[in-house]
């Protein structure tokens, strides 16, 4: 893959440019790192009435819970990066201290999860990283992005130390994910962009 820096912030970047792509296609990937420097003012999203729902953190699971978690949300949005890893690599990871999965059970199944990375070697002292953030498509339409969204901000400041939010979204997720970030004030601060190959086709 190539890698390129781009100076222009994201309010120029097609909604869904990626429309229509075919499996086996090399397409532009644009990547947006966000932050946020301060714990938001404003109240949280409320948790729709119609829609119950519960938040789990899980202990140390095994690298194959969090696999079904990113294929579940991140499939048809091509999330495959951590295909590769050695599930004894995943596990350590989920393992650490400073990382949560947080599962949310919508109706009794798992229907969207975040994970928080905290590692100071990773990302910096006081840094916390909104890692994956994401709900099945079977649950959207209910509002419970939005709260998932504000509960996992809520979780992130409220680690000792959090000084300041990061999280990054590219192209090829939800064509809502960028301006949800930036609604909940997330700011971006640096684009860059990468070529990769499609494995699924994409609607047009």
């Amino acid at each position: 893959m190539t890698t390129a820096e781009r100076a222009d912030l994201p309010g120029d970047a097609p909604s869904n440019p990626h429309a229509g792509a075919k499996a086996g296609e090399t397409v532009r990937v644009a990547i947006t790192w966000l932050e946020m420097t301060a714990r938001p003012e404003g109240p949280y999203p409320p948790l729709p009435l119609t829609a119950p729902v519960s938040l789990i953190r899980a202990e140390a699971p095994p690298a194959a819970y969090f696999r079904y978690l990113y294929d579940l949300v991140g499939e048809e949005w091509e999330w495959t990066d951590r295909h590769a890893d050695a599930p004894e690599d995943q596990a350590a990871w989920l393992a650490d201290p400073a990382v949560s999965l947080i599962s949310m059970l919508h109706r009794g199944w798992p229907a969207g999860f975040f994970v928080l990375d905290g590692r100071a070697g990773e990302h910096g002292e006081g840094v916390v990283d909104l890692a994956y953030f994401g709900i099945s498509s079977r649950a959207l339409g209910q509002g419970l992005g939005r709260w998932l969204l504000g509960e996992a901000i809520r979780a992130g400041w409220a680690r000792p130390g959090c000084a300041k939010m990061t999280v990054n979204t590219c192209s090829l997720d939800h064509p809502r994910a960028l301006p949800m970030y930036q609604r909940f004030g997330f700011r971006p601060v640096r684009r860059t962009e990468v070529e990769r190959a499609m494995t699924r086709d994409r609607p047009a």
